[in-house]
């Protein structure tokens, strides 16, 4: 690791001025490229306290035994440089997209002599016409077999070209009128050139003005009585129809648009893009990408902008960008982008009507991609297995975590405080195991306190268990441990089910992990080893996943321990961490949703919700109900005179509620809760 102020340049010798620079290793490949307005700002960051960096930029410049960086005159010519050196030098530390899959495109072949028509995929070639990308190949394929009824372009091979020429017969689209056959001379180079322009002016959004004259000609054709060609140019018309209804218009000013949407976590993140010409989507991609550098959503977005536009020209690059948020420096990166297309193109956030409607489906495809790219990365058995053993090297552990649980506090400002308990078993969720707790020891916000509580009550179950079975044959209390209490029905059970005891079946909390997880730091971790140790339970490794920088924390460690951004056991732990956290609010919004719902009468017991709702519906309020008599009571449907007894018990113990006063006159408002049940 080296220290960066070996290799700090010198005071005054950083030009203040745009311009782009690269860090180089020992070896002095270059680790990370960057650029800024001006060199010497930019790069006093980075010779800053080490303690006040972003852990990946301190990562890095620890990584790091150079600095070296190139002036240029404008802003716009240090993102053009960015991006040659980041595609050049590859470097380790620069987040770097990655196609999901190599999308198609449907292509045409300006630069033969008889242009063709075809499918696609890879690096861009000069002087083809490039449509997409899209989803699928057969998508592509579709549309063509449709639009060649009206731009009989040539689709063939030149293998099958060449063979057709020398024998003077046509293909099988020539015989049926989807090929113009310039293979055989049927037409000039000329007017094949022309019907190849005249299907990418289609293809680029310009479909109004070839129906219109279509149309036109049917209309004509039918006025001189020629049906058979009228009805040709209906089935032209409506073959140009069909292929337009493939891409359903989305935006109705006829807008040419790129829309970018970025979903993020903190290790990774995910870019979509729509491509939307004539106001139609034409075509969709995607990328993910590690989160490698310190990049927030602006990086990210930047970084997709030099992505998908650094390789292109002219119409390649449309006349707006909608994106989630702007670069650090838009002005140059739209100048950046006009330059490219060759005309002014606008950069900018979508604020209100259809494009920000869009944008949000975008975004949500971005959300789907991130999630579905976690899910081929959980199923996957040796990734799995990789990041177990990566955890276990990474915890000092003998042997790899197979079952691994993870706890987690949620409440909402010290109400409600419930905690949650998931198990990972193989490194796949298994949600029957999955338990919930109340906080009971104590009221209010405590989060190390309320861990403390839990794991401690997680693991005096399993010293129950374990006692009971026979495994413990020997039970003395360790030093210091607290008796086990009583538990309620439904403590850490969803159900409530109190456990049979002899049905042969493994009891709940029956299973020791070899791996216990808290969502927290120091505090936290310290909290539930204090608890294990109170119980005299030492072989169970206990560590803590911190969210903010994702560090992992050990009970006994001062400095936590700091995996790989694209290590999978991070990813790994992160699930983990994310599940807890997704149980424990889940039922803590159930709890607080409850108790806002609750009513005296639930204290009645076996009234359930067709009765409550019954005498609600007889009295009109749980305050008139609480005035009438059993006998009255008693004349509600359903209701018998122990019920109506149980019901005016019930009521009869309920503290009244403090009148409500009018403010402005002070006087006492009678209440009617009009049918009120809380």
């Amino acid at each position: 690791m080296a220290d960066p102020s070996s290799y700090r340049p010198k005071p005054g010798q950083i030009p203040d001025s745009p311009g782009v620079y690269k860090f180089r290793d020992e070896h002095r490949r270059v680790i990370y490229v960057g650029k800024a307005k001006s060199l010497r700002q930019r790069l006093a960051n980075y010779f800053q306290d080490l303690a006040g960096l972003h852990p990946r930029t301190r990562t890095m410049v620890t990584t790091a035994a150079s600095v070296e960086w190139t002036v240029v005159a404008t802003e716009v010519e240090a993102l053009q440089l960015e991006y040659s050196w980041i595609k050049e030098f590859d470097p380790r530390f620069n987040v770097k997209y990655r196609d999901d899959k190599s999308y198609p495109y449907l292509a045409v072949t300006l630069n033969e002599e008889f242009p063709r028509v075809q499918v696609m995929r890879g690096a861009k070639k000069k002087g083809v016409r490039y449509f997409g990308p899209y989803g699928h190949a057969w998508a592509i394929r579709e549309t063509v077999d449709l639009m060649l009824r009206v731009f009989p372009v040539r689709t063939c091979s030149a293998g099958v070209f060449k063979n057709a020429a020398r024998t003077g017969r046509p293909c099988l689209l020539g015989y049926i009128g989807k090929c113009s056959a310039p293979c055989v001379g049927r037409v000039t180079p000329e007017e094949h050139r022309e019907l190849a322009d005249d299907f990418c002016d289609f293809m680029a959004g310009r479909t109004g003005t070839y129906i219109r004259r279509l149309e036109k000609d049917m209309m004509a054709a039918a006025e001189e009585m020629e049906y058979e060609r009228a009805a040709r140019l209906r089935d032209d018309v409506e073959a140009l129809k069909r292929a337009m209804e493939k891409s359903a218009v989305v935006l109705a000013d006829a807008t040419d648009a790129d829309l970018i949407a970025v979903a993020e976590d903190e290790l990774e993140a995910a870019v979509q893009i729509f491509h939307v010409r004539g106001g139609r989507v034409r075509g969709q991609r995607g990328w993910v990408t590690d989160k490698v550098e310190a990049v927030d959503t602006s990086g990210l977005v930047e970084h997709a902008l030099q992505q998908l536009y650094g390789e292109e020209k002219g119409d390649s690059v449309p006349k707006e960008v909608l994106v989630p948020a702007l670069p650090e420096d838009p002005e140059a990166v739209s100048q950046w982008l006009a330059d490219r297309r060759g005309s002014q193109v606008s950069l900018r956030i979508p604020q209100r009507g259809d494009k920000k409607d869009l944008m949000v489906t975008v975004q949500r495809n971005a959300q789907q991609a991130l999630g579905l790219h976690k899910t081929k990365r959980a199923s996957d058995l040796t990734t799995r297995s990789r990041a177990l053993e990566e955890i276990a090297e990474a915890l000092g552990l003998d042997t790899a975590p197979l079952r691994i649980e993870c706890f987690d506090i949620s409440h909402l400002q010290g109400d409600d405080v419930v905690a949650s308990m998931v198990v990972f078993e193989d490194g796949l969720a298994r949600k029957s195991e999955y338990r919930r707790f109340q906080i009971k020891g104590f009221e209010g916000q405590d989060d190390v306190r309320s861990m403390h509580e839990v794991i401690g009550r997680r693991f005096r179950r399993y010293l129950q268990e374990k006692e009971r079975t026979g495994e413990w044959e020997e039970s003395p209390a360790p030093s210091g441990a607290v008796p086990a209490p009583e538990t309620a029905a439904g403590d850490g059970d969803p159900f409530g089910n109190e456990p049979r005891e002899d049905d042969g079946r493994p009891k709940r909390f029956a299973y020791p992990p070899q791996l216990v997880v808290v969502d927290g730091g120091r505090p936290q971790v310290a909290a539930a080893k204090r608890a294990l140790d109170e119980l005299g339970i030492d072989d169970i490794a206990v560590c803590g996943l911190a969210k903010r920088l994702e560090e992992v924390w050990l009970p006994d460690d001062d400095d936590p321990v700091v995996l790989p951004r694209s290590s999978e056991g991070l990813y790994l732990l992160q699930r983990v961490r994310d599940e807890a956290h997704r149980f424990a609010i889940t039922y803590q919004r159930a709890k607080r949703a409850k108790r806002i719902r609750s009513s005296p009468l639930d204290a009645v017991s076996g009234l359930g919700e067709t009765r409550k709702q019954a005498l609600i519906k007889h009295f009109g309020s749980v305050k008139k109900l609480k005035q009438a008599t059993i006998d009255e009571i008693c004349e509600v449907p359903g209701i018998g005179r122990r019920t109506a007894e149980s019901v005016a018990v019930a009521l009869a113990s309920t503290a009244p509620a403090a009148p409500a006063v009018n403010t402005a006159t002070g006087e006492i408002i009678e209440e009617d809760d009009g049918g009120s049940t809380s």
